[in-house]
């Protein structure tokens, strides 16, 4: 199984599906609100969700669904990544529930080798999730830096130290 891709690997335009999809439980829900101190009744508390939210029911925390989105795109995107450089933009698109399944996918927009070292570049992805009913729910778009398959046995520890940065 390979787990990320070196830059020559990735083409513009290409798509990976990511598998498996996940299926959200009100555990999950709850324990990553209280894991990330996220209280908002609205994930936590059936009674209020019920009587006072348009949906009359718990929505599951944003954050956790674009998690989830974003680990299932490692294994496909950045598996072999030297740094996650940026998120540019995120959106959520419709409400997720307890019991959702989530799948998602990527497609490469753009790559670049690096201005600054000859053994790296840049690769800029879109990810998606969808629920089961394949509305989309989630949307972002990042930036991945990621070793040339050329260069692997030329790479220092130093350059792959958390927090490297493309000059």
């Amino acid at each position: 199984m390979q787990f990320g891709r070196y830059f020559e690997e990735f083409e513009v335009g290409a798509t990976y599906k990511h598998w498996p999809g996940k299926t959200i439980t009100e555990f999950d829900d709850h324990m990553f609100c209280l894991l990330t101190m996220n209280h908002h009744p609205l994930h936590l508390d059936a009674h209020y969700a019920e009587t006072q939210t348009q949906f009359k029911r718990n929505v599951v925390v944003g954050n956790l669904v674009y998690s989830l989105a974003l680990g299932m795109s490692v294994a496909d995107v950045s598996g072999k990544a030297i740094a996650n450089l940026e998120v540019e933009s995120l959106k959520h698109e419709n409400p997720t529930f307890h019991g959702d399944t989530i799948y998602a996918e990527t497609t490469v927009l753009d790559k670049r080798e690096s201005s600054s070292k000859p053994d790296r570049g840049i690769v800029s992805v879109e990810t998606r999730a969808f629920n089961q009913r394949g509305e989309r729910v989630c949307i972002f778009r990042r930036s991945v830096m990621v070793p040339k398959r050329s260069a692997v046995g030329d790479l220092q520890p130093a350059d792959l130290a958390p927090g490297a940065s493309e000059a």
